[in-house]
């Protein structure tokens, strides 16, 4: 059973909560997850059920019962708040489009300057080394310390652009720069040169790690990987050079198959859409660009209840208090960058439906392939329990599959430090400034016990009695619990993710012979610039803008005075609260839909892809399971 623990709808047995320790697993049942019953027709009559209420809440509502003055202010309030939200929007709108005229160049929060461009490199890629020199007004000689590593921040390429690891000063640049460390950033630029593969993405990271090392001689450079940049910097550290400083990897999805039923739905949708073809379909309708904004789109369906009306109900709700937060975030999340069709197919082929790292096949360029053994600089993994995108369980997936026991783990010589968080969500790792200063901060200032450390497994567990995050060593303290690699095994259908596998080369084999000549020939740069613009994550913003819309200067002036002398009424006001309570009846009905949605994409793999009889004959096969449990292979050719 897996280390990791499951979200239970009911109590798990004892072995199952033993399987991550009895901490992790309390911690779990915090989680606010729910199991799916087998059968969307079991619960879908309960889809547009109520939130369950507090018995006293009518009562107390009753006793209460508002004023016709409240009545009154509420109106007033409810009209204030309806033009400044709208406001809002239209300030996004023309950040948006601000941003898309000056270039979207990277949102840090930081004055930096440009050592490396590698647009320039003799094989050119859109990526840049910066290095950040001030922080707080201090220059970089005033508040780096000499004999600390250096730390290079790189920021996920996955449909935006950079500046999420430093878009504020409570963030991961910022904690390393408090803490006295150099820091570097790597930064990448909207549009990809043309043709630029994985593999030269790659060789141009090792060269910008050779460089920050070359700076701080004896003091190899610690690498910051979100996301994305997380499995770039482990194959980085996995292919025939290697590194040698520690990596620390934030939401990093390594063992993408990995995951739990009913929670990790995206995991399914590379079956569900029939594998690579339609990534590589989007790419070539981009003139040979995949627009990022489609991921972003993935990112935001996954729970709509929060992108589409959450996210919004709370901006109206808490407009005066939440807009400048708002707008901060917005700037970064609408941001929309391409990656190369090489790139995104092999990053689809090989990571999300191949799932060719964790089994040592990932080949970065001739004659190196890519071997999580071969790793030996000190890796450290963060995840949460709250991350839908990489659940902890995609994130320390690979290590079972890699060493086959603890024993194994230390005879290869590896320390990897795992540490997790209960419940704040992908992003969070990111950019919660409570996760900057303490979890980010604790890992900086941990290194040195880190590669200590005797090889094997280690949890780290940072006990914070305050639960102040600005707190200092040594109001908490940190400490290494050793852990099991046979903990972290976890059970998932492998030959369902092994058919999807033969489904997603099957038909890219035809795509890529019938159809992809076609599409190729019929884009041109500008229906690739149409398509761009006509993307509903692009139109659902920009349309609000003064550009588009010119009756929203009205609204700009209408806000001006509003903004100026607005008294809003008290969060507790009962027709605010009730307020609330709508806003919280909608979100709840949304996710029962959502729940719903995933339910029935998860009982269409299994059938799909479960039933090997099924699939044989989908692909009009004749045949039975072989000895090893696979189903017959499609003929490719």
């Amino acid at each position: 059973m897996m280390k990791i623990p499951t979200s239970p709808q009911k109590p798990r047995t004892s072995q199952r909560t033993t399987a991550v320790g009895k901490e992790a697993a309390v911690q779990w049942t915090h989680r606010q997850a729910k199991d799916l019953p087998p059968t969307v027709l079991d619960h879908s009559e309960e889809l547009l059920k109520p939130a369950p209420q507090d018995a006293s809440s009518g009562m107390k509502r009753a006793a209460e019962a508002p004023s016709a003055q409240d009545y009154f202010d509420y109106q007033r309030d409810f009209f204030e708040r309806t033009i400044l939200f709208w406001d809002t929007l239209r300030q996004r709108a023309n950040n948006m489009l601000e941003h898309e005229r000056a270039g979207l160049p990277p949102l840090l929060d930081f004055k930096y300057e440009t050592l490396l461009d590698a647009r320039s490199f003799e094989r050119s890629v859109n990526y840049a080394l910066l290095r950040i020199t001030e922080i707080d007004g201090h220059c970089w000689d005033d508040c780096v310390d000499p004999d600390k590593p250096p730390v290079i921040v790189v920021d996920p390429r996955a449909g935006h652009g950079p500046g999420i690891g430093g878009f504020k000063r409570d963030s991961e640049v910022g904690m390393a720069m408090r803490e006295g460390h150099p820091v570097y950033f790597v930064i990448f630029f909207p549009e990809p040169t043309l043709g630029q593969t994985l593999a030269d993405v790659l060789h141009v990271l090792r060269r910008f790690a050779e460089e920050v090392a070359q700076r701080h001689p004896g003091n190899p450079p610690v690498l910051y990987g979100n996301c994305q940049a997380g499995w770039a910097l482990t194959l980085l550290s996995a292919d025939c050079a290697g590194l040698v400083g520690p990596v620390v990897l934030n939401g990093s999805p390594l063992s993408y198959w990995a995951g739990e039923s009913g929670v990790n739905p995206m995991r399914l949708s590379g079956g569900l859409l029939g594998g690579s073809w339609l990534a590589h379909l989007t790419a070539d309708l981009g003139n040979g660009r995949f627009d990022g904004a489609w991921l972003a789109q993935n990112f935001e369906n996954l729970k709509p209840e929060k992108a589409v009306w959450e996210k919004y109900a709370q901006l109206f709700t808490n407009v005066d208090s939440e807009q400048a937060r708002f707008l901060e975030f917005e700037r970064w999340w609408n941001g929309f960058y391409f990656l190369s069709r090489e790139e995104i197919l092999a990053i689809v082929e090989n990571l999300f439906i191949g799932n060719q790292l964790e089994q040592g096949l990932f080949q970065i360029c001739q004659g190196c392939t890519a071997d999580l053994r071969r790793i030996r600089n000190p890796i450290v993994i963060f995840a949460s329990y709250g991350d839908n995108i990489t659940p902890p369980h995609q994130a320390l997936g690979w290590i079972p599959a890699v060493y086959k026991d603890t024993e194994d783990l230390k005879q290869a010589g590896q320390r990897i430090v795992y540490l997790t968080n209960p419940h704040v969500g992908h992003l969070g790792i990111f950019v919660s400034a409570g996760v900057a200063r303490l979890e980010h901060r604790a890992i900086l200032e941990s290194l040195a016990e880190i590669e200590a450390l005797a090889p094997g497994l280690y949890e780290m567990k940072i006990d914070n009695p305050s639960g102040d995050p600005d707190c200092h060593k040594p109001t908490y303290s940190i400490r290494f619990e050793p852990r099991q690699v046979e903990d972290l095994k976890t059970d998932y259908p492998q030959e369902a993710f092994e058919r999807v596998k033969q489904v997603s080369t099957f038909n890219e084999a035809l795509y890529r012979a019938f159809v992809s000549p076609w599409a190729q020939a019929l884009s041109t740069p500008w229906t690739a610039q149409m398509l761009k613009w006509l993307h509903p994550m692009r139109t659902s913003r920009y349309l609000l803008s003064e550009t588009f819309s010119p009756w929203m200067r009205g609204v700009a002036l209408l806000a001006e005075p509003l903004g100026k002398n607005r008294q809003p009424l008290a969060p507790h006001h009962p027709l605010i609260e009730r307020e609330r309570e709508a806003a919280g009846e909608v979100t709840h009905a949304l996710g029962r839909l959502r729940e719903g949605r995933d339910a029935a994409s998860e009982q269409a793999f299994r059938l799909m892809f479960q039933n090997p009889v099924l699939f044989a004959g989908v692909l009009g096969m004749v045949g039975k399971e072989g000895g090893n449990g696979n189903s017959v292979r499609p003929n490719a050719d």
